[in-house]
């Protein structure tokens, strides 16, 4: 095999996500293949997501690839160095070549090189990873391979020297409709939405329509394709759909895009192209408050939105723009209820522990949510991604409990308003709090399940209270 795919996610090991129950496939490394297959490189997909570690290696023992592309990102960091060092340690794979992309790698180059990753791709992969295959497939001779490498934009890997080279940056793609659709037939798609249909009822499928965000929030991270904003036409788009439609059975799409409704003209085409060729969806995205109004709720709900995620992160308008969210707290808040009132379910962010947050902010967050009423919503406690403006603005005071190779960004911490423990209380404390609320306007608030929820709410205060003092 030339060249082989995977990314190092096992959703057995990973019981948060067991319990959701929503897995989505690999769509950048199905991309990648895809790409490989247009310009005529052999490639195979290994899909971890339902597999294990130990199938993982029998393969690659098995059949040992010239290139192995891994997807790296926070959530597979730890097991993607695992396998590089188990690959570095066979002598059967001596000549396979360890090739890392995706989002945590662009800032941490020099550390997954020293671990053992032979290339970095840095930013969008389609025509590098053409690149750094053809020259690996060029080579028999590892020293070979390397010189060949100086020639190929848009990477880093080690000299001869032992020092770490980047090369030029790799210009973006400009036409992404020349993409072709992901590799979806390389790995069992079946796994997916049978697994989405046993827990939920209802199967769903990803689709990706753009790449790039041109909003500038500090603590998001654009490794990948960087602060720009590119997008399949909506005819591409819709044949995309159809061929899905035709090909596999499912209920609902997922619209990957960080702001599905970024361009209200896209959208209009889009409805427009949907409605014409009298295709049928019904789909979730997500979005930003200041890029909907009435009108463009309405194009959603006609397309087949069913439900609508609109970014909030907070209820305190003073974090929000020490985020440089610039969106305005009440018109989230507008824009919540007004897709409600079109029929559309909304779901929200919420992001507590930023930098110079206070209770105050925190009771604001709360008090947004309840007059928001958003049909869901998620909770994060901020972390400082390497790369963003918010790890710039803490970086001087990140703690880090573990060496590089034995924790994410997931496990930095930084110097808080409150203690870290604080913000667990917290947390308990916005969700009982809101759900509590719910239960009362739903005039469900005698039922045991949601009195149970007052000591849960009295208890949380009391922890971040006590916390306060530290």
């Amino acid at each position: 095999m030339k060249v082989l795919f995977t990314h190092g996610y096992f959703l057995a090991d990973d019981p948060k996500e067991q319990r959701i129950m929503k897995p989505y496939p690999p769509l950048g490394l199905l991309y990648l293949s895809a790409w490989l297959d247009l310009t005529g490189i052999e490639n195979e997909v290994f899909d971890t997501t339902f597999s294990s570690k130990q199938l993982l290696q029998q393969h690659l023992l098995k059949n040992p690839p010239r290139v192995l592309a891994l997807y790296t990102n926070l959530m597979t960091k730890l097991n993607i160095l695992q396998l590089i060092r188990f690959v570095k340690s066979k002598p059967e794979l001596e000549k396979t070549l360890i090739v890392l992309g995706g989002p945590d790698v662009t800032h941490n180059l020099v550390d997954y090189l020293q671990e053992g990753a032979d290339v970095i791709v840095i930013g969008e992969g389609e025509q590098t990873m053409e690149d750094v295959a053809r020259a690996a497939i060029q080579t028999s001779d590892n020293h070979q391979f390397v010189q060949k490498l100086e020639h190929v934009s848009g990477i880093a890997y080690k000299t001869a020297d032992g020092s770490v080279h980047k090369t030029a940056t790799r210009e973006k793609i400009r036409d992404i409709d020349a993409l072709p659709f992901p590799n979806r037939h390389k790995i069992d798609l079946h796994a997916y939405l049978t697994a989405w249909k046993k827990a939920h009822g209802k199967s769903a499928i990803s689709i990706s329509t753009q790449r790039g965000c041109p909003y500038t929030c500090r603590w998001c991270s654009t490794a990948v394709y960087g602060q720009s904003y590119r997008r399949r036409s909506p005819q591409n788009v819709v044949d995309e759909i159809v061929f899905l439609q035709t090909n596999f059975d499912f209920d609902l799409i997922w619209f990957v895009d960080d702001v599905f409704t970024v361009s209200h003209k896209w959208l209009q085409e889009f409805h427009d192209e949907l409605k014409c060729r009298a295709v049928e969806v019904r789909f979730e995205c997500i979005t930003r408050a200041d890029r909907l109004n009435p009108e463009v709720i309405k194009i959603l709900k006609s397309s087949g939105c069913f439900r609508v995620w609109i970014g909030a992160e907070s209820g305190s308008q003073r974090i929000i723009d020490a985020m440089d969210r610039r969106v305005e707290v009440g018109q989230v808040r507008n824009m919540i209820r007004a897709a409600n009132l079109e029929g559309i379910e909304t779901g929200t962010f919420i992001m507590l522990g930023y930098p110079g947050e206070t209770q105050q902010d925190i009771l604001e967050t709360v008090a947004h949510l309840k007059a928001a009423n958003p049909d869901l919503f998620t909770i994060t406690v901020a972390y400082p991604i390497k790369g963003t403006g918010l790890y710039e603005e803490v970086e001087n005071s990140v703690v880090a409990s573990l060496p590089w190779s034995q924790r994410t960004d997931r496990d930095l911490d930084f110097k808080r308003t409150y203690p870290r423990k604080y913000y667990d209380f917290a947390v308990r404390y916005t969700v009982n709090a809101v759900l509590w609320h719910k239960a009362r306007i739903k005039g469900e608030w005698l039922r045991f399940k949601s009195l149970v929820l007052l000591p849960k709410i009295w208890l949380a205060r009391l922890g971040m209270g006590w916390f306060m003092k530290f």
